[in-house]
C-alpha cells in the first residue's frame, strides 16, 4: 500500500503530478523536494514574456506555498536531493535530510549545455534555464548594449528578439549551415532569419566559436576566422542535459535521460520519472523512445505516473506540442518530423501566416510546424493523435477548410 509518496524536483512536472495525485484520491503524505527558493514555476516565459517584462514573478509562479500547503504537500525548498538508495527506499538530500517512500517520481528535470571555450566564464556570459538566470539576463538588456546570441535555437531566437524590441543591437552565432536545423524544416528557419534580419538581427551561420574575449568583463566573441565581435553581454544557448545522475547512480536505468515505461515507470517499479529527465516511449511513433522537452510532455507524464500509482485508468496521451513566441509571430508545433518523406507548405510564408505539414511515405501526418496558423495547428494534432492520413494535395488547397481536410484524416 502506497502511504507516502515522494517528488523530486519542484518544477511544472512536479505540480502536477501532486495535483493530479490528490484530485486521483490520494491522502497519504505527499513530499516535495526542491533544489531553488521558489515554488514550481513556468520556465517557457523566461526567455519570453517574464524576461521582456511584460509578466511578472506572480503569474511564472504555479502554485504559491500557501496553496500547496492547502493541498497538503510538504514543501522542502533549496534542499537538493543527492542520494537515492533503492533498498531502504529513501532520498537523502543535500542538508543530511533522510525522506522515506513508498513510491518515488523523479522530477529532477534538466541543465544547461555549458560552453566549453575560453573566457566562457567571465562576468557578461549568462545561461538561461531558471528565474535567477532570467533575472541576471534581464539586467543587462539595456538600450543601446551589444548582445551576442551562440545558438540559433528557439531558446536563442526568443531572447534576441526580447533584447532588440529593447533597443539592444544584437547578432545570433550559429554553428550549422542554418537557424532551428535540428528542430524544423528549412522553409521555417528561411522565414525566421528573414524575421529576424527584418528587426535588424545579424544572423551568422556555418559560425566557428574561437573564444569569449575580456578581462573581467566581456567584450567581445572571437569567430575562428579571426573576426571578433564587439559584446557587452553573450548568451549561450546550446541546448541542454537531462539531470539523471540521482538515477544512474541508483543503478536505474538511463541513456539519453532516465528510461520508463509509457506509464513513467523506471526499472524500479515503485520509481517513476517525468519530464525533461525521462526517455519515454514514443506511442504515436511506432517503438522509438526519446525525450520530450516540452510543458505537454511535463504535464502528460505527471497524470500518467500518478493514475499508475493509485491503479487509475491511463490518461489519453496526445500528439507532443510545442511553441515559440518571436515578436509578434506564434510558432505552434504538434508532433514530431523525424521519419518524413514529404513536406506540405499551406498558405503563404511571406504574409507570416502559414503551415509546414510532415508526412511520411503513405501520408500519414507526422507533425506540422504552424506560423499564426491555430487552425491548422489544432486539427493537426488531433489527426496525429490518431494516424491519420492526408492528402498532399488537399492540404496545400486553401480552398479547402482545414475543418474539411481534419474531417477526413
Amino acid at each position: 500500500m502506497v502511504s507516502r509518496i515522494v517528488i523530486v524536483g519542484a518544477g511544472q512536472a512536479a505540480a502536477q503530478a501532486a495535483a493530479s495525485l490528490r484530485a486521483g484520491g490520494f491522502d497519504g503524505q505527499l513530499v516535495m523536494l526542491g533544489n531553488e527558493a521558489l515554488p514550481p514555476y513556468q520556465r517557457p516565459p523566461l526567455s519570453k514574456a517574464y524576461l521582456s517584462g511584460a509578466m511578472g514573478l506572480d503569474r511564472v509562479i504555479l502554485k504559491p506555498v500557501e496553496a500547496l500547503v492547502d493541498e497538503k504537500v510538504e514543501l522542502f525548498l533549496n534542499d537538493p536531493a543527492i542520494k537515492l538508495d533503492r533498498s531502504a527506499k529513501t532520498v537523502v538530500t543535500q542538508s543530511g535530510a533522510v525522506h522515506p517512500y513508498d513510491a518515488l517520481i523523479l522530477a529532477t528535470g534538466s541543465r544547461v549545455r555549458v560552453l566549453n571555450a575560453q573566457g566562457a566564464d567571465l562576468k557578461g556570459v549568462h545561461y538561461l534555464r531558471g528565474i535567477a538566470d532570467a533575472d541576471g539576463l534581464g539586467a543587462e538588456l539595456q538600450p543601446g548594449r551589444r548582445l551576442v546570441v551562440i545558438g540559433g535555437g528557439y531558446i536563442g531566437l526568443e531572447v534576441a528578439a526580447v533584447a532588440r524590441k529593447a533597443g539592444l543591437d544584437v547578432t545570433i552565432l550559429e554553428a550549422a549551415p542554418r537557424v532551428l536545423a535540428r528542430v524544423a524544416p528549412p522553409v521555417i528557419s528561411t522565414f525566421f532569419e528573414g524575421l529576424h534580419a527584418e528587426a535588424g538581427v545579424r544572423i551568422v551561420t556555418g559560425a566557428k566559436l574561437s573564444a569569449i574575449v575580456g578581462e573581467d568583463h566581456v567584450t567581445g566573441v572571437q569567430l575562428a576566422d579571426g573576426q571578433t565581435l564587439p559584446a557587452d553581454v553573450v548568451l549561450v544557448g546550446i541546448g541542454i542535459l537531462p539531470n539523471s545522475e540521482l538515477a544512474q547512480a541508483a543503478g536505474l536505468a538511463a541513456a539519453d535521460g532516465i528510461e520508463t515505461d509509457a506509464d513513467a515507470r523506471t526499472s524500479d517499479p515503485a520509481i517513476f520519472a517525468i519530464g525533461d529527465c525521462a526517455s519515454r516511449p514514443l506511442v504515436h511513433y511506432g517503438h522509438r523512445r526519446g525525450r520530450l522537452e516540452s510543458v505537454h510532455n511535463a504535464l502528460e507524464q505527471a497524470k500518467l505516473a500518478a493514475a499508475a500509482i493509485l491503479g487509475q485508468p491511463r490518461p489519453v496521451e496526445e500528439a507532443p506540442w510545442f511553441w515559440s513566441d518571436q515578436y509578434d509571430i506564434k510558432l505552434q508545433i504538434a508532433g514530431l518530423s523525424a521519419g518524413a518523406t514529404q513536406t506540405v507548405v499551406r498558405g503563404d510564408p511571406s504574409q507570416k501566416k502559414f503551415a509546414v505539414f510532415h508526412l511520411d511515405a503513405d501520408n500519414r501526418l507526422l507533425a506540422v510546424d504552424a506560423i499564426n496558423a491555430p487552425p491548422e495547428f489544432i486539427v493537426a494534432k488531433q489527426v496525429i493523435a490518431r494516424h491519420g492520413q492526408l492528402a498532399p494535395a488537399r492540404l496545400a488547397d486553401m480552398s479547402v477548410s482545414m475543418k474539411e481536410i481534419g474531417a477526413r484524416g
